[in-house]
């Protein structure tokens, strides 16, 4: 199992960073954020997984030729409360890094996942309360602020759509309609459930920098995602000028408010510039990303069958 768990380790580290410092750096993703977006997550999973088999095929090595094999072995001397022969201190410590950083991102994910949802909770109850329903546009609350705020509030049930009175008067009825189509597509699409999870995963590795990247990367790509939805309510150009009136303006923007990643200038101005000036991506991005994303995601689970094929 050796060679299974060098080629995951070679994985892992070509996709803990300069696969995705890579990819952060293409310009291709503004113009397929879709494609883009199915690639980070592929990256993320991919690079868990191989970082994980990694460590559990090294810390199973001592004890078979294949992973099954070798739990079923290390299982039945430990329930007779014996050390397996053959156990080394390097392969006790990395199962015992393996064990603890799956259990570490699965915590950490249910825990993000409740507290996510305790915040729009607490966030969904002030805004009953501070907002006015709007008649003409169902689900939807208005504020009464002066800024320029528009974002959505995800809910198990009933999602919600927040204006600010700012936003009505600073925009045109047209512009205002291209907003609300952003906001409602970060609904449709479901954007907060693939947010949320590179969120635990930021937080879960903190001191890990892709991670972070990561989460900048996708935080833009649904925001770019939700303008291509809003784009076949109204044109290009109204929608370009509303999103630059809404951020010079001051508002709130993102597919979660708990997510400000695509708020800054640098996001905004890429998102206005690929609506002003369009450009399709190349066909064969469209055809060969997926087929890499697949890939990623098939060949750590054939790594760790690999001993049992090689016999």
């Amino acid at each position: 199992m050796i060679l299974a768990a060098a080629l995951l380790a070679v994985m892992a580290i070509l996709l803990a960073w300069p696969v995705p410092l890579a990819l952060a750096r293409s310009t291709w993703p503004d113009r397929a954020p879709g494609t883009a977006l199915l690639l980070w997550q592929a990256i993320a999973l991919a690079g868990v997984l191989s970082l994980l088999g990694a460590l559990l095929v090294s810390g199973l090595a001592p004890y078979g030729d294949h992973p099954v094999a070798a739990i079923q072995v290390l299982a039945s001397d430990l329930t007779r409360a014996e050390v397996p022969p053959g156990t080394t201190w390097a392969s006790a410590l990395a199962l015992a890094a393996a064990v603890l950083l799956a259990g570490h991102l699965v915590a950490n994910l249910v825990f993000t996942v409740v507290r996510t949802e305790r915040q729009r909770a607490r966030h969904r109850s002030l805004l009953l309360m501070l907002s006015a329903p709007m008649p003409e546009a169902p689900r939807t609350r208005l504020l009464d602020a002066a800024a320029p705020i528009a974002y959505c509030l995800p809910g198990t049930v009933h999602s919600l759509t927040v204006l600010s009175a700012g936003l009505l008067d600073l925009l045109t009825p047209q512009e205002v309609q291209g907003v609300v189509e952003h906001e409602r597509a970060h609904l449709r699409q479901h954007h907060a459930l693939v947010l949320v999870a590179f969120r635990a995963w930021r937080i879960a590795l903190p001191w890990f920098p892709v991670a972070s990247r990561a989460q900048d990367a996708v935080g833009l790509l649904t925001e770019m995602l939700a303008d291509d939805e809003a784009r076949r309510s109204v044109p290009d150009p109204v929608l370009a000028e509303a999103i630059a009136a809404v951020a010079t303006g001051g508002g709130e923007r993102g597919a979660d408010v708990e997510d400000a990643a695509a708020a800054d200038p640098a996001s905004v101005e890429r998102r206005v510039r690929r609506l002003v000036a369009p450009a399709p991506a190349a066909p064969a991005v469209r055809v060969l990303v997926p087929i890499a994303s697949i890939a990623l995601v098939v060949v750590p689970p054939v790594l760790l069958a690999l001993p049992a094929l090689a016999g």
